[in-house]
């Protein structure tokens, strides 16, 4: 019987990446965890969305992952971060994804990060780019899945062109204003894409407002998550990320031991 923990999922990047200061998230402490030893931290989270971030780790990810072999399933990044610019010019890493996926059983699908840009009101790839890659991946001689990231402040922007393509799609509270609204937000993204799986984005950092959770902030958060996913509103839940799963903060500690609490009950 699947349980709740089996529900959770890791967001993968290099560890250390979000200390440089280039970002100006004000992290404390020093980050050595990678996506398999931070989901081992945080509570064993089975699953992992592995994130090219500031354009590492490169092609062929054979390297990195052999690295993420015990992980029941690893969605391997298509289009990196905003901070990713290799694919900018409609390039992206999806045959890379396909060739990976043909040699690691355990990985399931694709994922866009930074996909949407609403300073400029559009996307990283055509509609039909975006389709033919959904294609790509479904016809794969293993099917997978195209998995989507989308933020709280994309909601006045319609996108459904590129949203009805997608197999699955992640959504996000940025910072503390959205994270105030997240039942509502999330709620409003399930009606804005019907049929599709959802995973809701949990941040262990708020990096919209470059400073720690508060104890009561990932409380309010995971208290709704769990709420949905017991009632099969939504099928996960992603933690983001290992980068912060090792530099004493106090949302971190209220996360792994309310997964502790609740991981081993049925869904």
């Amino acid at each position: 019987m699947a349980t709740v923990r089996d529900a959770f999922w890791i967001w993968g990047h290099d560890a250390g990446c979000h200390h440089n200061p280039r970002f100006h998230w004000n992290i404390p402490g020093e980050n050595k965890l990678g996506p398999w030893e931070g989901a081992c931290a945080l509570g064993n989270i089975p699953n992992c969305c592995r994130v090219v971030f500031a354009g590492k780790p490169e092609p062929p990810f054979d390297e990195e992952t052999e690295k993420l072999k015990g992980f029941s399933q690893v969605v391997w990044s298509i289009v990196g971060d905003s901070a990713s610019t290799r694919n900018n010019d409609g390039g992206d890493d999806l045959a890379e994804v396909l060739r990976i996926a043909a040699k690691y059983p355990n990985v399931t699908g694709g994922i866009v990060d930074d996909f949407f840009r609403p300073n400029t009101r559009d996307a990283r790839m055509s509609p039909d780019d975006f389709r033919q890659a959904a294609e790509r991946l479904h016809h794969a001689p293993r099917p997978l899945k195209l998995w989507l990231v989308y933020y709280a402040a994309l909601f006045d922007i319609n996108y459904s062109a590129w949203l009805d393509s997608a197999d699955v799609v992640t959504f996000w509270n940025w910072n503390s204003r959205e994270l105030a609204h997240a039942e509502e937000n999330l709620e409003r993204v399930i009606a804005l894409t019907p049929g599709k799986e959802h995973l809701a984005g949990c941040y262990l950092y708020n990096y919209g407002d470059s400073r720690p959770l508060t104890r009561a902030e990932m409380e309010f958060q995971l208290e709704i998550y769990y709420r949905f996913l017991k009632e099969g509103r939504i099928q996960g839940v992603i933690a983001c990320a290992n980068t912060v799963a090792d530099v004493d903060l106090e949302a971190v500690d209220y996360f792994k031991n309310w997964l502790r609490q609740h991981g081993d009950e049925p869904l």
